[in-house]
C-alpha cells in the first residue's frame, strides 16, 4: 500500500524559500575544509547574523556565539580539520557527512583521532545557514577516546551489550 501523498511536511521558517544554491554549499564545504583560526571570521559571508548552531555540547544563536566555538576548537584541540565525505541537497536543506580530524592536547599526543558525524544545514531565503546542527555520537566518538573516562564508557558498553 503506497502512503498517502497529501501527508503534511515539517514546518519550515517563514524565511526559508529559496532552494540552498548549489555554489554557496561548495564555498561553506570549501571553507570548512581549510578551516583555520584566521578564517574563523570568514563565518560572516556564510551563516545569517541570528544564526542558530547545536551540537552536543553546544546550543548557541549569532554569529559571535558560533565564532567563539569555532575558535575554541583551536585552543583545546590540535590541528583540527574537517573533511567532508557526502552531501546531500534537498530544498533549502542539506546534509554533510563528515570526519572531524584532529590531536588532544594533554594526552594521546601525536595520535591522530577521528569522530565521525553529520550536519544538518537549513538555509535562509539570502542563501546563509539560518540552522547548523551537528549529530554525532559524544560517547563513542569522544568520550570512550579519553584515558579514564574511556575505560568506564567501554566497560558499560560492553555490560550493555552482554
Amino acid at each position: 500500500m503506497n502512503p498517502p501523498t497529501n501527508s503534511p511536511r515539517p514546518a519550515m521558517p517563514a524565511d526559508v524559500a529559496a532552494p540552498a544554491p548549489t555554489a554557496a554549499i561548495a564555498a561553506l564545504v570549501q571553507w570548512f575544509e581549510h578551516l583555520t583560526p584566521a578564517s574563523v571570521p570568514e563565518l560572516h559571508q556564510f551563516y545569517a547574523l541570528d544564526a542558530r548552531f547545536k551540537d552536543p555540547f553546544n546550543d548557541v544563536k549569532g554569529l559571535p556565539a558560533i565564532e567563539a566555538i569555532f575558535m575554541h576548537m583551536f585552543v583545546a584541540l590540535v590541528a583540527p580539520r574537517f573533511v567532508v565525505t557526502g552531501q546531500v541537497v534537498q530544498g533549502a536543506q542539506c546534509f554533510l557527512t563528515w570526519e572531524f580530524r584532529f590531536g588532544f592536547r594533554n594526552f594521546h599526543q601525536g595520535r591522530e583521532q577521528v569522530i565521525l558525524g553529520a550536519s544538518h544545514l537549513l538555509f535562509d531565503g539570502a542563501g546563509k545557514v539560518q540552522l547548523h546542527r551537528d549529530y554525532w555520537d559524544a560517547a563513542e566518538e569522544l568520550y570512550e577516546k579519553l584515558p579514564v573516562v574511556g575505560s568506564v564508557m567501554r566497560w558499560l558498553k560492553r555490560r550493555a551489550n552482554s
